[in-house]
């Protein structure tokens, strides 16, 4: 393929022109019936099947993921989302009977119904997976899509065209490659809805271009992460927790935890856990094996994340692991930074790679204080195994998402609602909450005697 992206020049009268035929094709996308629509989403994951080599091939070009990795998060989650979306549309579509507060005879309902013509707008860390979810969703609710990859990931937006163009029409959905200015032209369209997956910079972009059309938006965002080790945790366990989530995808994953509080007296032990684990998954003969952990997506993203390292180690941070970053392949050796403090960059911007700053505190309620003094995360991490510590915590804080004694648990869960709050996200999404949040919950009133 090209190494130059289209440009929103180059495609504005395709994008006019499929905007215009989805506007009209969305009356009957909506009237479709839930086999009919199951039918779409069958056809949908059979095309993902056949092309799951391609994707790890796009893929990896694209990131340097590990295969294994690139297999559960870009094929086989994205599987197992749209086959429970077959299994659960049904139930979702039935409408929800009321009885009337004043007249019970009379009928009352609340039904589901399609937003209309949707844009999907999806990152770069999780390029296929990040998109088909939520294009899973939208096509069980009954919506017309427009689909754009990140520009960053040239292979896998290539694939999943193909793979879009060879299940739908483009009246129904269609795929955009091409750069920024692509998304930028998209955004000017009076859709009814977007949904976008990236950064609270960018976030605010979108929100802003979709209340020119009064659109509704969910926004799937980010912020940092808080985890807090509770006095008498196992920090042998948690460390281990940590390094393996600081190493899955690079590090660059939104839910990441991204700063961490511990009693000083467990930090060594902290310390000594996640070294022991970084170096058993990725060293072998002290080498570490590059195949196994992605790169930093580009050159800009690396240049921020060592700025930030680099202000950390300039004001005092102690590199108590790690501490490699090789410019060259884009490469980041999983480092956990000591003596950190709230001045240092680091813990004031989104770390997004596999470095892990580590605050000691004396009691939960300075952690409890530092938290709420901030943005409201995407995620937070509780190892305690104090019910009371917990409820406090969970009483006194805000985020998108609580795990205890774990990590990525809850985004896991497709029984639970995954997103952020205020700056880390507005709506959720996954399994029904996905259905939801791509419907509109219409109320219906019927009077059973004619006026």
């Amino acid at each position: 393929m090209s190494d130059t992206a289209p440009t929103a020049a180059d495609l504005s009268a395709d994008i006019a022109r499929v905007f215009a035929a989805q506007q009209e094709h969305q009356w009957d996308v909506k009237a479709s019936t839930a086999e009919e629509r199951k039918a779409k989403l069958a056809k949908l994951k059979d095309a993902i099947g056949a092309h799951t080599d391609d994707i790890i091939a796009a893929v990896r070009k694209d990131t340097r993921k590990p295969e294994a990795e690139i297999r559960i998060t870009e094929v086989l989650n994205i599987l197992g989302n749209i086959q429970l979306n077959i299994d659960s549309l049904e139930d979702w579509m039935k409408p929800t009977e009321v009885i009337p507060t004043n007249n019970p005879d009379d009928k009352a309902m609340i039904v589901p119904e399609a937003r209309g013509v949707c844009l999907i707008l999806g990152p770069w860390n999780f390029p296929l997976g990040l998109v088909f979810g939520p294009l899973a969703a939208a096509i069980a609710a009954g919506n017309c899509c427009m689909v754009k990859l990140t520009d960053l990931c040239p292979n896998t937006a290539k694939i999943a065209k193909t793979i879009v163009e060879e299940v739908f029409e483009e009246n129904e959905v269609a795929v955009f490659e091409g750069d920024v200015s692509v998304a930028e032209a998209l955004l000017d369209l009076p859709f009814n809805h977007i949904f976008f997956t990236g950064s609270t910079r960018v976030g605010k972009i979108v929100m802003a271009a979709a209340a020119k059309h009064l659109a509704s938006v969910t926004l799937e965002l980010g912020g940092k992460s808080p985890v807090i080790i509770d006095e008498g945790a196992d920090v042998a366990a948690i460390g281990a927790a940590l390094a393996g989530a600081k190493q899955f995808n690079g590090g660059q994953a939104c839910i990441c935890p991204d700063y961490v509080f511990v009693k000083e007296d467990q930090k060594d032990a902290l310390v000594d856990s996640f070294k022991t684990n970084v170096a058993n998954n990725l060293y072998e003969e002290g080498k570490i094996n590059k195949e196994a952990i992605a790169q930093i997506v580009n050159e800009g993203n690396f240049a921020r994340v060592k700025s930030l390292y680099d202000d950390a180690v300039a004001q005092g941070a102690t590199v108590a692991a790690g501490g490699v970053l090789e410019a060259e392949d884009l490469t980041i050796h999983p480092t956990m930074l000591t003596d950190v403090t709230p001045q240092m960059k680091i813990l004031q911007e989104e770390i997004f790679a596999p470095v892990l700053p580590v605050m000691t505190y004396d009691n939960l309620d300075q952690v409890i204080s530092y938290i709420e003094a901030r943005d409201k995360p995407l995620a937070l991490y509780i190892f305690s195994g104090n019910e009371d510590n917990v409820k406090k915590v969970l009483d006194r804080t805000s985020s998108g998402g609580v795990t205890v004694n774990g990590v990525f648990s809850h985004y896991l869960e497709n029984r639970l609602p995954f997103g952020g709050v205020n700056g880390s996200g507005i709506g959720s999404y996954h399994g029904h909450f996905g259905f939801k949040a791509f419907s509109h919950e219409r109320a219906v009133y019927m009077h059973m005697e004619a006026a």
